[in-house]
């Protein structure tokens, strides 16, 4: 459960990356068959190169961090003309968010239904240690003054589930689901971190996720969260 609630959270706040079609494209779109056709490809080849942009951007905040990113390195390290990337990014804040994007979709990889629920969140807990400056990205917005509901639209909704879920197993206790959220989110976007920082910086990447699950699952038997 708090695997899954991670996921739909960090789903909230994904923004739509399009590129919008101009209403002169699109009226000649509705004309013209063969041009419809250019557009397509067009559009096809405009989404790829995207992609390839964000995955290097991705790469660069890796090696360097996420200060070092701008969109001047970007074009430089994909051999581009500036001014071809600002069709892409207007600024760097755009190139930031479309980073934040895509790390969404990653961590909501791990919660396919038809993963085995070790699969899934084995891949919350692998993505978080292999790409610590991309979740920085996302631990900066926790923790950053102003309503978390503004950049994530679900957290109340959540927070009411939680809630109803808590009560319903513990009928006799007072549970805190908005603080009991908070220290789900902690957990699973900052706890991997610090174990691999600052507890056991000589273990493997495997084995720190090995033992983050396995606690995790006996945590949420525990609060009556996950099936025996």
């Amino acid at each position: 459960m708090s695997l899954e609630f991670v996921a739909t959270l960090s789903a909230s706040n994904e923004l739509q990356s399009k590129r919008v079609v101009t209403a002169c494209e699109s009226e000649m779109l509705r004309k013209t068959p063969s041009v419809s056709d250019s557009v397509s490809r067009r559009n096809k080849n405009f989404a790829q190169t995207h992609q390839q942009l964000i995955e290097t951007a991705v790469r660069l905040i890796s090696e360097d961090g996420v200060e070092a990113l701008s969109v001047a390195a970007l074009a430089r390290a994909m051999k581009m003309n500036r001014s071809t990337m600002y069709y892409h990014f207007e600024n760097r804040e755009a190139l930031l968010a479309a980073v934040k994007i895509w790390s969404s979709e990653q961590l909501s990889k791990g919660f396919n239904d038809q993963a085995p629920r070790r699969t899934r969140i084995d891949h919350i807990s692998r993505f978080v240690l292999q790409n610590p400056d991309v979740i920085k990205l996302f631990i900066d917005d926790f923790i950053s003054i102003g309503d978390i509901r503004e950049r994530y639209p679900l957290w109340d909704k959540l927070v009411r589930s939680m809630r109803r879920t808590l009560k319903a197993n513990f009928p006799g206790e007072t549970v805190d689901a908005e603080v009991y959220c908070v220290l789900i989110l902690t957990g699973a976007f900052i706890g991997p971190r610090v174990f691999k920082n600052s507890v056991r910086p000589d273990e493997g990447i495997e084995r720190i996720v090995e033992r983050f699950r396995k606690e995790q699952q006996r945590m949420l038997r525990h609060d009556a969260l996950l099936a025996p």
